[in-house]
């Protein structure tokens, strides 16, 4: 599984990648198994140096695959409409999508009892601090949930924020995505203020 990335918003920045991992966890994880349609599952997963971690219910058939398909986690950035009203010549244009996204490729690895404690303590921590569950609790639900690592084998990032255009096209975009009631679009116009 490939993402098409023109030059002009290929990600280069890791460090910029792995912030919008921990900005927004919440992602959509797809298997890809020859012959077979693929599995998707939308979770949260945590970074932690070279790995990803999560957990979801035994009854989800995707976690049989692991060992058997491709495996990629989609994170996704802010992302906002492109008007070309906003470009300095407008017809030579068109409507476009501005937006951040994160591939990271690798082979999940399901976790052990005590690991997938702790996985799930992890994402507890990292959400919800004030709620603990309770040994006991956690040993009830244990039996009910798959936990797995995935080290990341490939991490791709692209950043299409019009990096392509003129410097008086990118100022029009960004005053006009600043300027708009919509905190996504707010959120893309100060991604294109720091980050070329």
């Amino acid at each position: 599984m490939s993402l098409y990335t023109p030059p002009s918003f290929a990600g280069g920045d890791r460090a910029a990648a792995l912030r919008l991992i921990a900005d927004r966890p919440f992602a959509t994880l797809v298997t890809g198994v020859d012959g077979e349609e693929p599995h998707i599952t939308h979770l949260p997963l945590l970074h932690d140096g070279e790995q990803l971690s999560g957990h979801m219910a035994r009854a989800n058939p995707h976690w049989r695959c692991f060992e058997r398909g491709q495996t990629v986690a989609i994170f996704h950035g802010p992302h906002a409409y492109v008007s070309p009203r906003w470009y300095e010549t407008p017809a030579g244009h068109v409507p476009t999508w501005n937006y951040a996204v994160v591939h990271v490729a690798g082979r999940p690895v399901l976790l052990e009892a005590e690991d997938a404690r702790r996985t799930i303590g992890e994402l507890s921590a990292r959400f919800d601090p004030d709620f603990t569950a309770g040994a006991r609790r956690l040993d009830q639900l244990l039996p009910s949930i798959v936990a797995f690592r995935m080290p990341i084998a490939r991490l791709d990032a692209k950043f299409k924020m019009n990096q392509n255009r003129s410097s008086a096209d990118r100022d029009g975009v960004i005053a006009a995505l600043a300027a708009s009631a919509v905190e996504s679009d707010r959120e893309v116009a100060d991604w294109m203020r720091h980050h070329d």
